[in-house]
């Protein structure tokens, strides 16, 4: 990425038609002011662009999470259906669970799931795993707010570049066609 200083304002120097010029410098050549803000424009992009790619990320990774939490909350439910809806709180249920939701239970609260779970704690842990999805899908949604915004302001930032770009071209084409 090239660096863009604002190497000094040149005092004196005037064009024959009177205009001051100003010195740019970016990666060491001088540039005029309208490259400059060409290269600023595409820098901002650039910049933008470098913020949308770990938010994705960050986001497939959460999705992912959410599949898993889903699939637990799916085998919890079923070994609930296990038994009888006036079943006391001892009853237990004889499922067995994949590896992945004891895993899942482990992490959210610390117990080592077994295949013989009675119906309050099957209770629990299904409370468990819907607040983490409820949570998680509140981060979703604010990510997913923020992604768009970076992707308005990428938008914006490359249109600025073209419509600066256009303006230039016009503005030379002008110029020597008058010439």
């Amino acid at each position: 990425m090239p660096t863009i200083d604002n190497v000094h304002v040149a005092q004196n120097l005037t064009s024959l038609w009177g205009v001051k010029a100003y010195e740019y410098k970016i990666d060491g050549a001088q540039v005029d002011f309208q490259d400059l803000m060409i290269k600023i424009s595409e820098k901002r992009a650039v910049t933008v662009e470098g913020e949308v790619t770990p938010l994705t990320t960050r986001i497939r990774t959460r999705n992912k999470d959410l599949e898993i939490l889903g699939k637990s909350l799916s085998e919890l439910s079923a070994a609930q259906a296990t038994l009888k809806s006036d079943a006391g709180g001892n009853d237990k249920s004889s499922y067995t669970f994949s590896d992945d939701v004891k895993a899942r239970v482990k992490e959210l609260t610390g117990y080592n799931l077994d295949n013989n779970e009675t119906k309050k704690w099957l209770e629990y842990f299904v409370q468990r795993v819907k607040s983490k999805i409820d949570g998680l899908n509140n981060e979703s949604q604010t990510d997913m707010s923020r992604l768009q915004s970076l992707v308005d302001r990428r938008d914006e930032s490359y249109s600025t570049a073209t419509n600066l770009m256009t303006a230039v071209s016009d503005t030379r084409s002008n110029l020597i066609r008058n010439l």
